[in-house]
This record gives C-alpha cells, structure tokens and sequence, in this order.
C-alpha cells in the first residue's frame, strides 16, 4: 500500500515523526504529574512549581505537535488526491476506449473519487495515529518496566488480549470487506444508471420497475453490511471494551493492592503506574478504526492499481509525419478484446485526398468500428491503417489528432457554453470563428434565438438543447479545427428535412481540401460520394458509386429498396397487425 504513497512519503514521515514527538511530551506530562504528586506527598508543605512548569510546557509542546502534525498529514492528503486523480485522469486517457468502455461510467467514477477519497482519509486521519498506536505503548512500557516490571506485565497482559480480539474480528472479515467494497460499487452504478434514464424510467416503467435493480443493490449492501456486523460485531465491541483504561486500571488495583498489603510496592511509584498506565490504554484506542481503516484502503489502493497497470498505447519513439491526408486500410482484422469474435475481417479501401468515402451498411457491420480505429480508439488486431503513407501507429499521438477530426453518433457536449463547446480544444479562436463555423453547420439561426445567444449554458451534457442542435454543436466543433482528415458518423442523424439541404450544402463547400468519411444510414445523403463502402458482418462485400452499386443488385441495391420503401411507408389502419 505504502508505495503509492511515494509522492507525499517524505512528508507522511514528517507527520509520523511530529506525532511521535507529541506522544513523549505527553508521556512527559504525565510522568512529571506522577512525581508532582509523589513530591506534595513526601512534603506537603512545599509546591513542586519545577514539575508543575514541566508538565504545563509538555502539555502546551504536545498539543502544537500534534496539530502540527496533523496539518502536515492533511497537506499530504490533498497533494495525493490531486496527484492520484490527474495521474489516472492522463492514464485513462491513453488506454484503449474499450477499456474504458469496459469498465463502465461507475466503476470509474467510484475509483476516481472515493477510492481516492479514501486514500486521503487515511493519509489526513490515520497516519499520526500510527505514532499513537505503536510509538506509545513502547515508551509508555518502558517507564513502567522501570516503576515495577510486575505491573508493567499486568498492563500488557490486559492489553494483549484486547488486541488479539481486535485482530481477530476483523482477520475474520477480510471477505466480507471485499464484499461489502463490491455491493457499494454496484449501489454507484445503479444510482448513475438510473439518473442517466430517468427520461426513459419515466415514459415507459412503473414506479416499482423503476427501481427494482436500484433497490436490488441497496439490499444486497443491507445484507452484507449485517451479516458483517453479526460476525464481528461482537468481538469488536467486546475488544474495545477491554482495550479501554477501566479494565486495566482494574487491574492494577487489585495487583496494586495486593502488593502493598505484601509490603513490596512503593506506594510513590504505584501512584505513577496509575497514572502513566492510563496513557498507554487510550494510545491504543485508536487501533480499531485504524486496522479497519488500513483494510478499506488496501482495496482502494488494489483498484487504482489495477486501472493504472493497464497497458497503454503504444506510443513510437521516432514520430513520423504523413506526406498527404490519405487514409490506407490493409488487410485489418480487429476484435474489442483478446479473445472474442473479430469484427473486422480482412478490410482493405483506401480514402484518396480531397475525396469522400461513405461507409453503409446494417446495424453491428463494423461501419463506426472503422471510424474510430482511424484515430486509433483502438489498434488494429492485425494489418494496418496508414495516414498519408505512415502507420498511425507510428504517429505521435500529437501528430494524429493534427490530422483527424469527428463527429461521432454519440455526440457529448460539456456543461458549459455553446461558443465554449465549439472552441473545444482552440482556446484562442476568436468570436467571429466560432460564429462562421456555427453558420456552416446550420446552428447559428437557433443558437441567436437562444436567452444568452453563444453565452448559454447548455446544461450537463448539452441537455438544454434538442438531440439535432447538439449535433450541429459538434459539427461546428469539427468545422472549426479543419483538420485535413474528417469524419463524420451520422452526422445528419438528427437534422430534420428543412435544415438537411443546408447542411450537405455547408458541408459540401466546407470539405474541399479534405479527406471526409462519412458513416450514414440514410442512402440519400450520400449519393454523390466518391466511393461507398458496403460492410456486412465485418466484412467490406461491395465498393463503388452509387450508380454503379445499384447496377449490381446486390446489398447496397438491397439496402436502397428498402429505405425507398421506409420513406414511402405510411400509418393507416392497414398497418395494424
């Protein structure tokens, strides 16, 4: 655990070395208040001011130790956090996209935030109580030993089977602990998925559909958080009980007595050993909250491990630069993980410059997969797709988002303004700028009826606007960076008739120059292309224009009839099966 520490360990020392420093000037008041007492009772009549200054200057040392300290762990706390979350932030973002997909949106952000989270707790909160809870008792049996070594022993025997029970309850829980990390992690994802479709929830499930697999999961966490406490509950309770100073100053009360009575106890040094044996009994209250603490954040620290050992990729070491913007596909097969299906099968076209390909096909034929190995979401299982005669695999990543611009299907827009949502990743850009790619991209008319015009927020996720004025967001987005390369993956899909004429034509005049893919189902917007790739099941079956794929009846021909049909369908009662 203690390795991901590195970046504030020097300073988690710091605080521990702090916090042991506060334990002897405790130790040290107490001690000096034992002879104060042991001097009043061997002469009364003379006030040991010398000790009494002793004891209130230790007392003042050990409470600015100890806050200092604990500002030092805290410091530390929040430099790891920082240091954790940008660290996996930048990790995450040079790992395959299907890892990240893989791992879904709650997993991901329970990890970022309260697995992190829980390693500040415990950097903040935990690391002084390590000085209390071991550096204490040391020095704390030492004095005593040196009292008298039988009730140091009895001090020890009552605290050693405190501990064994402590270490026992919770040695018993280690499985129910990664349980009990398991059933919070699935309260998160419930909870996300459900906010995320709560349109969907509402228009097409009752109330307790709704939250059947919500309430499935906070069930599941009820369970195991009892059946945790039924286990070990007990013991815990039973240990912090015996770990606290009643039972051992029980203890020494009868020994003590006992002693006395056998006239082989100095009445001054039982006095000390009263007091001082107080000190080592509640230095180790802590140890509870600290072992269970320590297991939490184990699991944490095994997490954000485990996303950070996932291998990145690869990047060369001698970048190299594309001569044009031609986009190769040779012989690429491709599959999303090791071992499941290809979805790509022997692909090879190529994207000539100042061209545009389109790419059809049905639903899962790998037409977006295409799209997204180009700016390498993915690499390639075997073959390789080349950029202006260079492997994009030997293209610093740099280089190739210099090259490629797109919009996906699955537009996102961040919940800020629109002009900061089209200037993403241009911060320089000027108004102008952003107003003339709004107009290419058919959004400037609605944007300028909109309360702030290019000033408005548009909601988490762009949900203050309508699905096809997202999309005209992100193709303004791509407009603006005119980057050589464009693809664009049903970027008509949410335009409606009036405005799908303007936007070809936008398109149309803003694409010269470039190398444009375009993915579309609908076979009408893409009739003038260059060339049209036809997928089916992973595979490219047919390539050619428009005129000429129609001529060979055969997918595309197929594809055509029935989007034909589609368009010319119409709801009346004979539709009614």
């Amino acid at each position: 655990m203690w390795s991901i520490l590195n970046p504030v360990k020097k300073q988690i020392y710091l605080a521990i070395f702090l916090a042991g420093l506060a334990v002897f000037a405790n130790l040290l008041v107490l001690a000096s208040l034992a002879w104060s007492v042991q001097a009043l009772l061997s002469h009364p009549e003379q006030m040991p001011y010398a000790l009494l200054s002793i004891a209130l200057l230790s007392t003042v040392c050990a409470y600015v130790l100890r806050i200092t300290a604990f500002n030092q762990s805290h410091y530390a706390s929040f430099r790891l956090e920082n240091h954790l979350r940008k660290q996996l932030a930048e990790h995450l973002a040079k790992v395959p996209l299907g890892y990240v997909e893989n791992m879904g949106s709650g997993s991901l952000a329970k990890i970022l935030m309260q697995d992190v989270k829980a390693l500040h707790i415990f950097v903040a909160d935990s690391t002084p109580l390590y000085a209390r809870a071991y550096v204490s008792p040391v020095l704390t049996f030492m004095l005593l030993w040196w009292l008298d070594w039988r009730l140091s022993l009895a001090t020890v025997a009552v605290l050693c089977l405190g501990l064994w029970l402590v270490f026992n309850a919770f040695s018993s829980s280690q499985a129910l602990m990664q349980q009990y990390n398991q059933a919070s992690e699935n309260v998160s994802k419930a909870v996300v998925e459900y906010v995320q479709a709560m349109p969907v929830v509402r228009s097409f499930s009752t109330a307790e559909k709704s939250f059947e697999r919500y309430q499935h999961a906070l069930n599941r966490y009820k369970q195991v958080v009892l059946q945790w406490y039924r286990r070990t509950g007990i013991l815990a309770r039973l240990a912090q009980l015996i770990v606290s100073p009643l039972p051992t100053l029980t203890t020494l009360l009868w020994l003590g007595v006992w002693l006395l009575n056998q006239e082989s106890l100095n009445l001054h040094h039982y006095l000390m050993v009263l007091l001082i044996s107080a000190g080592m009994t509640e230095s180790l209250l802590p140890l509870s909250s600290l072992k269970h603490l320590i297991g939490k954040t184990e699991m944490s620290v095994k997490r954000i491990q485990e996303v950070l050992a996932e291998p990145i990729l690869p990047m060369t070491t001698q970048p190299q630069y594309p001569q044009d913007n031609s986009v190769v596909f040779d012989q690429v097969d491709f599959r999303y993980q090791q071992h499941s299906p290809l979805v790509l099968q022997q692909v090879s076209f190529t994207l000539k410059p100042n061209g545009i390909t389109a790419i059809v096909g049905a639903s899962g034929a790998g037409k977006s997969t295409v799209a997204k190995l180009i700016p390498r979401f993915w690499d390639v299982t075997s073959g390789s797709i080349r950029i202006g005669g260079v492997d994009v695999r030997h293209l610093s990543q740099e280089t190739l988002m210099q090259q490629v611009a797109f919009v996906l299907q699955d537009n996102f827009l961040f919940s800020g303004s629109i002009a900061d949502n089209i200037r993403l990743g241009m911060p320089n850009v000027s108004e102008q700028e952003i107003m003339q790619a709004a107009k290419a991209a058919q959004a400037h008319s609605f944007i300028m009826q909109l309360p702030q015009a290019y000033a408005t927020p548009v909601g988490e996720r762009g949900a203050f606007l309508s699905g096809g004025q997202r999309q005209r967001i992100t193709i303004a987005r791509a407009i603006l960076q005119n980057k050589p390369i464009l693809i664009l993956d049903e970027a008509t899909a949410f335009t409606d008739p009036n405005n799908e004429l303007a936007l070809a034509q936008a398109l149309s005049a803003l694409i010269k120059g470039k190398t444009v893919l375009i993915i579309a189902h609908r076979l009408n917007s893409i009739c003038t292309a260059d060339q049209i790739l036809v997928f089916e099941k992973g595979y490219l079956k047919e390539q050619g224009q428009h005129q000429d794929l129609l001529a060979q009846h055969g997918i595309y021909a197929h594809l055509w009839q029935q989007q034909q049909q589609v368009e010319n369908w119409l709801i009346t009662g004979e539709n009614h099966g």
